[in-house]
């Protein structure tokens, strides 16, 4: 069987002040082209359809042309709910939507029951794990406590269970969207830390055949069944040495993995440069760079005058200006948000606590500050699937 792996379409989503939805409708494009001329037998979404809960009519017009166009085609599909997407929203009408040919799983109760699929060599079991948010599903899962890991693999119980009671030729696919152990991350992908831990182990999926993930966007193998499409677009600076693609995996009679990556169509390439202001204007081995876009940083000790204008004038599509001065970590003057770089929300607080008494927080207070980032998380989670 021949399975498009793509996920973290983030309809909706723009980068920088630059609409996307043109770059989305290409890709779209692109997709159902793909799925014509390499006769796919099956497409996997794992996640992340849309950029927010509430996504704007655009978007939403679009994820109907893409399912009328899948639909048309006759090749099944199968989505499940991102950390991005409401759960709620994106299910509405499954039912309906199923007869022809598109299932969507946003039900975390329903991971154990597969969406069947056959070819000349027997079925292929389809689970869809939607995103789980730990603290929201561990009563359903009767986990023992609200942890990625722990939720995860009650679930992956719930597919190792029914798969059991299937004829040992039935072969298993897995959709999830969560931070597996051994994947990179960027700076486009929203934290779903809990208790500070945010990924899981690769083994958590053992017993099937291919895991289809969704969440972090670069396309990556985190074991030879067990891979990440990523996003078909960038969506952030930090994916500048991305190659974005969707897989293609054939799945043997055996329940072998054989993939190969399909690229996607690049609306304009990224650039991250960095220098003093008149060196970059003059570098002529930037040139390359004049028609990408562009996050410009500029390491003049003092700021210079009008840099977005005089950049914009040999780099039109500059959308990005970073001002990091060359000065010891030392220096009084290294900007706030230069010493909050790469640090999370717990170690910003902790930093602060340390900052106004003298001394951090001992094991018992990060527990409680810990607790508290979770409980906020949570909270904004449940408040966003009533929106």
């Amino acid at each position: 069987m021949r399975i498009l792996h793509t996920s973290d379409w983030h309809l909706g989503r723009a980068f920088h002040r630059v609409n996307m939805l043109g770059a989305q409708t290409e890709f779209i494009g692109h997709l159902v082209r793909c799925v014509r001329e390499r006769e796919v037998d099956a497409v996997v979404v794992a996640g992340d359809v849309y950029d927010r809960a509430v996504p704007p009519l655009a978007a939403v017009e679009l994820f109907d042309d893409a399912l009328h166009r899948l639909a048309e085609l006759g090749v099944p599909t199968v989505m499940i709910s991102g950390n991005h997407d409401s759960a709620r929203r994106l299910g509405v009408g499954a039912g309906l939507i199923g007869r022809a040919g598109i299932h969507l799983r946003t039900d975390a109760s329903a991971c154990g029951t597969p969406v069947v699929l056959a070819d000349v060599h027997g079925d292929v079991a389809f689970y869809g794990l939607p995103y789980l948010e730990p603290a929201l599903v561990k009563d359903e899962f009767g986990a023992d406590k609200p942890s990625h890991e722990a939720v995860l693999a009650a679930a992956m119980d719930r597919v190792r269970a029914d798969l059991a009671t299937r004829a040992g030729s039935t072969r298993s696919v897995v959709l999830a969207h969560a931070f597996v152990t051994g994947g990179e991350s960027s700076d486009s992908e929203r934290d779903i830390s809990v208790g500070g831990v945010a990924s899981v182990p690769a083994g958590v999926f053992d017993g099937v055949d291919y895991v289809a993930l969704g969440h972090l966007h670069g396309s990556q193998v985190v074991t030879g069944r067990v891979r990440y499409s990523g996003s078909p677009l960038a969506y952030s600076f930090s994916e500048t040495a991305h190659r974005k693609s969707m897989w293609l995996v054939d799945l043997g009679a055996d329940g072998s993995v054989e993939a190969e990556r399909v690229d996607c169509p690049v609306p304009r390439p990224l650039a991250r440069i960095r220098g003093e202001l008149e060196d970059l204007l003059a570098d002529p081995e930037l040139a390359r760079y004049e028609d990408a876009w562009v996050e410009a940083t500029l390491t003049d000790p003092v700021r210079p005058a009008d840099p977005m204008a005089r950049l914009s004038e040999r780099f039109p599509h500059t959308l990005a200006l970073v001002f990091a001065p060359e000065r010891s970590p030392e220096d009084p003057d290294v900007s706030y948000a230069g010493r909050l770089a790469g640090r999370d929300d717990r170690q910003i607080a902790e930093d602060f606590v340390a900052h106004v008494r003298g001394a951090g927080p001992d094991e018992r207070e990060q527990a409680v500050l810990q607790d508290a980032f979770d409980a906020v998380r949570a909270d904004e989670a449940v408040r966003e699937g009533r929106r």
